[in-house]
């Protein structure tokens, strides 16, 4: 093979690499997610080109024979899957009871898997992992929406110390309103109010609209939050 068979072939990988990564990179951004199309795409296109380096290693070691080379390649793949790892993390932050950035992280991962099978050539095993990765962010959200399930919001509240709402009040409110309280907790704020803090869920966010209403015609209430966070 002369070299400009083998520049063509890195080409080729490295725009798969790309392709691939800004394909997943698109889908993330189009959803408001921070890891979006320039993140993906880079993760993808440092996978495949490291994974290049495993492949034309005779390349970068002229002088050594071919035969006397003995370099792992599924090495640096497991180098660049956990180096992956900690960029995924940074993703990651927890809020309450929520957890957001666990699918964006995983769609790094996975990104960063689909590179490397770009990087030494796995074409079509690589388009169907990139097909099937769209359809989980896409296709699955749909169904994942439809699906019953509790979803946690954070609740506070707060009243001046000489007309503090009782807790079994708080209580009765929020059940009124279709939320379960799952942990509260108690303060005094800067501004010398009596603050509940609690984290609720419900199985359906039309609720909160409808208790942010009760909130804003309770004169005793003097100030009050209820913040949902997503994936």
């Amino acid at each position: 093979m002369n070299i400009d068979d083998d520049f063509l072939t890195i080409v080729m990988h490295l725009i798969a690499a790309l392709v691939a990564g800004s394909a997943i990179g698109m889908e993330r951004s189009l959803h408001g997610h921070p890891a979006g199309l320039r993140t993906h795409a880079l993760v993808s296109l440092a996978s495949g080109l490291l994974m290049l380096i495993t492949l034309y290693q005779w390349k970068w070691l002229p002088n050594i024979p071919v035969d006397a080379i003995r370099m792992d390649p599924t090495r640096m793949a497991q180098g660049i899957m956990t180096g992956i790892g900690f960029l995924g993390a940074g993703v990651i932050f927890k809020e309450g009871l929520n957890v957001r950035g666990l699918t964006t992280a995983a769609s790094i991962w996975i990104t960063a898997g689909i590179g490397i099978l770009m990087g030494i050539g796995f074409f079509l095993v690589g388009i169907l992992g990139t097909i099937l990765t769209l359809g989980i962010l896409s296709l699955f959200r749909k169904i994942e929406n439809r699906l019953p399930r509790q979803l946690y919001i954070q609740y506070h509240v707060s009243f001046d110390r000489s007309k503090v709402m009782s807790e079994s009040e708080v209580r009765k409110l929020l059940a009124a309103h279709g939320f379960e309280v799952v942990t509260m907790s108690y303060r005094i704020t800067s501004a010398g109010l009596f603050e509940y803090r609690t984290d609720i869920r419900t199985t359906s966010l039309d609720r909160n609209s409808v208790l942010a209403v009760a909130m804003n015609e309770m004169e005793s209430v003097r100030e009050f939050r209820i913040s949902t966070t997503g994936n």
